[in-house]
């Protein structure tokens, strides 16, 4: 099946197979290999959503899953998923295992959503979702790219776009959360996003090398959110309506993330921008730009 490729926990290096698609190898270390199979488990909802109501255009909907057996680790992809009322997820092995020895081609299996490494399908030629392929694709010398696009059975990978739920639970979430109230032009919806007294904090040991109190926090805080609303009602507020998105990470530490956010608009052209993400009592909110 060509429009399959494995991913496994080893040196990068490629594995030529007569009748099959090339296997590209990374280390689990790989912070960008990481980030696909998380973002592919946090995206999960709209693979599932596309599962249950299916367009004739979507193809080849398939569910990469991790597969362990003695102490061996292999990304299996499993074509013709279904997922049961107890969310309980099966598939039948779509390529034949190098490492593990527990499946084989062509037989059935069932896993639970913690062992989702990635999910993808084709709509009009068109990679959707894919997250572990792209970045494979992405690590790819000029002079491999053919090749691999060839092995993938030619379909279209282009930037992509993300599925992240609109709410305070990822970073990503909280953007979504943001632009959401700035469509509907809700300020108390758009202040509830922010966090200006981590804004103040951040910016103040930026621009400052002396020790911080709360007071000045504060007080810059204060000064921070008054010319936030301000603008808003002078400039009015963005429009983020029918704009298609990506989101890449850069951690800082676990409660502080800069996300890169690529969104697509409707004249063809790009517009990116980097936010400093903040997880304050468990949820996300959106701090200042990163400059």
């Amino acid at each position: 099946m060509g429009i399959f490729t494995k991913l496994f926990n080893r040196k990068k290096n490629v594995i030529k197979r007569r009748n099959n698609p090339d296997v590209y190898n990374m280390t689990s270390e790989n912070e960008r290999m990481n980030w696909s199979m998380e973002k592919a488990r946090l995206t999960f909802h709209f693979f599932q959503d596309c599962l249950q109501h299916p367009k004739p255009e979507q193809e080849h909907l398939s569910i990469k899953a991790r597969i362990e057996d003695n102490g061996k680790t292999e990304h299996i992809w499993l074509v013709d998923p279904s997922i049961d009322s107890e969310g309980n997820i099966f598939g039948v092995v779509g390529n034949a295992p190098i490492y593990i020895k527990n499946v084989q081609l062509h037989q059935k299996i069932g896993i639970t959503k913690e062992y989702i490494s990635d999910w993808m399908f084709i709509e009009d030629g068109r990679l959707i979702g894919g997250y572990t392929i792209r970045a494979i694709r992405e690590g790819l010398a000029t002079d491999q790219l053919e090749n691999f696009d060839r092995s993938v059975g030619g379909m279209k990978i282009d930037a992509g776009e993300d599925y992240f739920l609109t709410n305070l639970e990822t970073p990503e979430g909280a953007i979504l959360s943001l632009e959401e109230a700035y469509n509907n032009k809700d300020i108390t919806a758009v202040l509830s996003c922010k966090d200006f007294f981590k804004e103040a904090e951040l910016l103040l040991h930026k621009s400052m090398n002396i020790a911080l109190d709360n007071a000045l926090i504060s007080s810059t805080a204060e000064a921070l959110k008054s010319s936030f609303i301000i603008g808003l009602k002078e400039n009015g507020f963005p429009d983020f309506k029918g704009i298609k998105r990506a989101f890449k990470r850069f951690k800082i530490t676990e409660e502080h993330y800069i996300i890169t956010e690529f969104c697509y608009l409707k004249d063809g052209t790009t517009s990116i921008q980097k936010l400093h993400t903040y997880k304050t009592n468990e949820e996300w909110k959106v701090l200042g730009m990163e400059d």
